[in-house]
């Protein structure tokens, strides 16, 4: 009988003179895990020029994927708004590095037929395949037949006026995915849940920075992904925790929140200035350019994930609680650290403020998952 633990984080993009200080609080956490699954946040390149519609252009040095690999990751998800910040040249570049590291990567390619291919990983006789997707895609960032990108999973939105006789009345916000896209995820998964034991589909997406709202293409997308044969769905983009749903016995974290990310002026100095910047101020109050670490208190909050795997399938689901310091590096937290029982006590409530449907349950220094 074989038993092994799949870890997941969120957004990870070092740059700094010691891209390894950036892990110092986690690293003996992921050296844990015997899979070990991440999101890569930046391009990793030297190479290209920052892309006109980019609202924050990422780039780190070559190094950082080693130093990605060191702190115990063995797969990241290259599907993201950022994949095509410095054009075709840092998207191959960081392709290249991650490999060239020993990582695993998916999401994205030379193509679409690339980008949707799964990663997969073979572990104690069992094989986890790794899918990644991108529903906020910057005009040109999508992969196609022939064109480099990501896989996309867009979604389009319609905005409703409630009150027809009431001008000016804030309008209901609905959003549903794009038919073919979820078509094509739908493929992905069962091509893969042919190959491999066990599915994990990575989604960037969401509300970013927005506390507690999931769109409604997100339950939409994770619960035909699980339909069609996904054991887990992990989530991030939002740069804050949300919610954690069990459908059909399948755990689905909506966002794994930020974890081993710089602040934004690291990338650019001027960023705060910026209209996008002013924008995400708007978006949420408690963004203040004026602190160490400009994100709201909310987005220090994040999560180990953990899945466990017996048999060739997942049993069982957890999160351990993270901090980030005002320096942007994550800690875990043990249960006696009042710390831990804040990020617990948030995931559930903005879960509940969505009524999703999942039970908590304390075990040592991690939080159980299951259906309620």
């Amino acid at each position: 009988m074989s038993r092994f633990s799949v870890l997941a984080t969120g957004d990870v993009a070092p740059r700094r003179d010691d891209l390894a200080s950036m892990f110092d609080g986690v690293r003996p956490a992921l050296e844990a895990g015997d899979i070990v699954f991440g999101q890569l946040e930046t391009t990793i390149s030297e190479r290209g020029t920052p892309a006109p519609q980019a609202k924050l252009a990422m780039r780190t040095e070559p190094a950082a994927a080693a130093v990605i690999r060191a702190a115990g990751y063995d797969v990241v998800s290259f599907a993201g708004n950022h994949c095509f910040d410095f054009g075709r040249e840092a998207l191959f570049d960081t392709l290249d590095h991650v490999r060239a590291a020993g990582l695993a990567v998916c999401g994205a390619g030379a193509n679409i037929a690339e980008a949707r291919a799964p990663a997969i990983i073979e572990h104690e006789g069992a094989r986890v395949a790794f899918l990644a997707y991108s529903s906020i895609l910057p005009q040109g960032y999508r992969a196609s037949g022939d064109r480099p990108g990501c896989a996309p999973m867009w979604a389009h939105t319609h905005y409703e006026q409630i009150d027809y006789d009431q001008p000016g009345t804030p309008a209901r916000v609905h959003t549903f995915p794009d038919a073919r896209d979820l078509a094509a995820l739908k493929a992905d998964v069962a091509a893969a849940r042919a190959q491999a034991d066990v599915v994990a589909v990575s989604i960037h997406w969401g509300v970013h920075f927005v506390p507690s709202v999931i769109a409604d293409y997100q339950r939409a997308v994770a619960h035909v992904a699980i339909e069609a044969g996904a054991d887990a769905i992990l989530g991030h983009h939002p740069h804050i925790l949300k919610g954690i749903e069990v459908y059909r016995g399948k755990p689905i974290f909506y966002s794994l929140g930020n974890f081993a990310i710089e602040q934004p002026q690291a990338f650019n100095a001027d960023i705060l200035k910026s209209e996008s910047f002013k924008h995400l101020m708007a978006l949420n109050p408690a963004i203040d350019p004026l602190r160490l670490f400009v994100g709201p208190p909310d987005s220090q909050m994040s999560m180990i994930a953990r899945l466990e795997v017996e048999d060739g399938r997942i049993v069982g689901a957890c999160f351990q609680p993270v901090m980030i310091s005002d320096g942007s590096e994550p800690h875990v937290l043990a249960a006696g650290d009042p710390r831990f029982a804040r990020v617990a006590d948030y995931v559930a409530q903005v879960g509940a403020e969505q009524g999703l449907a999942v039970r908590f349950k304390r075990d040592g220094d991690w939080i159980s998952i299951s259906s309620p």
